[in-house]
């Protein structure tokens, strides 16, 4: 099975390219044969968990971030189903640790690209938790989270939510638009030198009633969504931690965030894989007041849907056959992708999809996200929401402790929309 234009340019982007989602539950830690159990019956038959990239002439080499095949070809085989022994094992050490020690370290080898911890922690209101790593270019966000609630006591009672993907206006003259605002020059974040980066984790909670006061902003307006809030959070905390752009690189050029969007439709709402694209969206960090910051970022939210329309109407099939002929085409991509300037950051909102939860009797009470490290410059933020509880992971590549202190001003944001936000009827 050949890899996807999006598997391929994840795989040769120069990142470590590991992602996670973690499931907390409340009670007693269960065995993990019982979780090894629910996994070979829930994921044996899928066939991308048994997936791994072909090694024999003609496919992948062992490198990552390079392309070594004969003939540009990239492959997935199914050797076999995945062994639950060496796939779901009981971690050693608490989640946030978990998530430091994965973030970096890249799932290579002979046996499919993921790996489910039960983990022994009871941080985050939890008794245990069940954290799913996996390489990226094997799985997207909305992977991780479908496969984690297949392993739930009753999955299929559920409806996975699923956007269609709208298609108005993916003609050629919306494609070069985005073509130039794809190519367009963008800052990285301030450093002495690339060298001299850091890489650095922090998980942390956020009020639910912090969050709904928030979504009540702007007062005049229709409110925000999660995925506006931490847009323009995270435009608030790099501001907040490196002051105003202009003083970064004396340049012009905008900060842009990556979004991360789902084009999965109503036919294949389960697909395992990459379906997906990212947005490149400008951060107003030059913007000195946060409901005006918020304001600036839903504007440019809202051409987020009908951009990611012309990616998936446009310029991915264009895309993919180019590389027919010419697999140049995805290194030409993802080489521009992993400058640091491309995007100084990422913003993933999740939702946790099928509301309340359990596994083996206890109750799921939080989800906790692991975005990916990326390039020397950048930070990655996950927002993850279950019912009322919302966890922010951030990921940073620059300073040293920058992930901590860019997530207790992105909830400094926050506090700040909820103070100031029209108290509900």
């Amino acid at each position: 099975m050949r890899l996807s234009c999006a598997d391929e340019m994840l795989l040769l982007n120069g990142c470590p390219g590991v992602i996670g989602l973690a499931v907390v539950f409340s009670g007693e830690q269960p065995d993990v044969e019982q979780v090894r159990a629910r996994v070979a019956e829930r994921w044996t038959g899928l066939e991308r968990m048994n997936c791994v990239l072909d090694r024999a002439p003609g496919g992948a080499g062992p490198r990552r971030g390079r392309l070594f095949a004969r003939r540009g070809r990239l492959r997935w085989t199914v050797p076999g189903p995945f062994d639950p022994a060496v796939h779901v094992t009981a971690a050693r050490s608490k989640l946030e640790d978990l998530w430091a020690q994965s973030v970096d370290r890249p799932l290579d080898g002979e046996a499919p690209p993921w790996r489910l911890f039960v983990v022994p922690d009871a941080a985050h209101g939890g008794g245990f938790a069940l954290a799913l790593v996996a390489q990226h270019e094997l799985l997207d966000g909305r992977s991780l989270a479908t496969l984690m609630r297949s392993l739930m006591d009753i999955p299929a009672t559920t409806r996975v939510p699923a956007r269609p993907a709208p298609l108005t206006r993916t003609g050629l003259r919306a494609a070069g638009r985005e073509l130039r605002v794809m190519a367009s020059a963008g800052q990285a974040l301030p450093m002495r030198s690339p060298r001299e980066t850091y890489s650095s984790i922090a998980v942390c909670e956020l009020p639910a009633q912090t969050v709904r006061s928030a979504r009540r902003q702007p007062p005049d307006g229709r409110g925000a969504t999660l995925n506006e809030l931490l847009v323009g959070a995270v435009a608030g905390a790099l501001r907040a931690e490196y002051g105003p752009v202009p003083g970064w690189r004396q340049r012009a050029e905008p900060v842009y965030t990556a979004v991360p969007c789902d084009l999965r439709t109503r036919a294949n709402p389960r697909e395992l894989g990459n379906t997906l694209t990212a947005v490149r969206v400008p951060l107003p960090v030059e913007v000195a007041g946060p409901v005006a910051r918020l304001r600036a970022c839903q504007a440019a939210m809202a051409t987020v849907p009908e951009r990611a329309a012309v990616h998936a109407g446009v310029l991915f099939p264009a895309a993919e056959a180019v590389r027919r002929t010419g697999p140049w085409v995805t290194r030409l991509l993802a080489g521009r992708g992993r400058r640091s300037c491309f995007a100084a950051a990422a913003t993933t909102a999740m939702k946790w999809p099928g509301g309340a939860s359990t596994f083996e009797g206890r109750r799921l009470v939080r989800t906790v996200g692991l975005p990916p490290l990326r390039y020397p410059g950048t930070v990655s933020f996950a927002l993850a929401q279950a019912g009322d509880a919302f966890t922010l992971t951030a990921v940073g590549n620059a300073r040293p402790d920058d992930a901590r202190r860019l997530a207790a001003a992105v909830l400094t944001e926050f506090e700040t929309w909820a103070r100031t936000a029209t108290p509900s009827l």
